[in-house]
């Protein structure tokens, strides 16, 4: 299933750090994998596209990661209704510190 998932960032320098781990999948449950990421210039807000078995096992991974640093919430994607094209000049793969 695929789950889309708003963080209302509350403190981005501890959001963005602890995201690190989001972003790499270090520690993540083996079903859950995030495959886009598109935060806000201002940082105040992300959206992300995950995949995984459940609802639950994405928003217990999401909130145990980023704890008070963000505000998560999720909600399963309807895979009959929706469409995606990945647009021009965003990368196809994270790209993470060294």
């Amino acid at each position: 299933m695929y789950v889309i998932v708003h963080h209302h960032i509350k403190n981005p320098e501890n959001a963005l750090q602890r995201g690190q781990r989001l972003i790499s999948g270090d520690g993540a449950p083996t079903s859950v994998k995030v495959l886009q990421f598109y935060p806000a210039q201002d940082l105040s807000l992300v959206t992300c596209l995950w995949e995984a078995d459940t609802l639950a096992s994405v928003q217990g991974w999401v909130d145990s990661v980023l704890g008070d640093a963000s505000e998560n919430r999720c909600y399963a994607v309807d895979a009959e209704r929706a469409f995606a094209e990945r647009p021009l000049g965003l990368a196809a793969a994270p790209m993470l510190p060294a």
